[in-house]
């Protein structure tokens, strides 16, 4: 999977011309949308046979 990534960055920089920049290390959780993974999680635990109740944070 590394190696893979690698080669998909080393194409791009290649293709475009343009140096890599990193995205960060939180990018992906920036781009999260809370309440779409809430009923990502809810769904797998519903899957694995456990019944979900949630309640809002204080």
């Amino acid at each position: 999977m590394v190696a893979h990534a690698l080669l998909v960055i080393i194409w791009h920089v290649l293709a475009t011309g343009k140096p890599y920049d990193a995205l960060g290390k939180d990018y992906f959780s920036r781009r999260a949308d809370p309440e779409r993974e809430t009923r990502r999680l809810v769904q797998k635990l519903e899957a694995l046979g456990h019944t979900v109740t949630l309640e809002a944070a204080a």
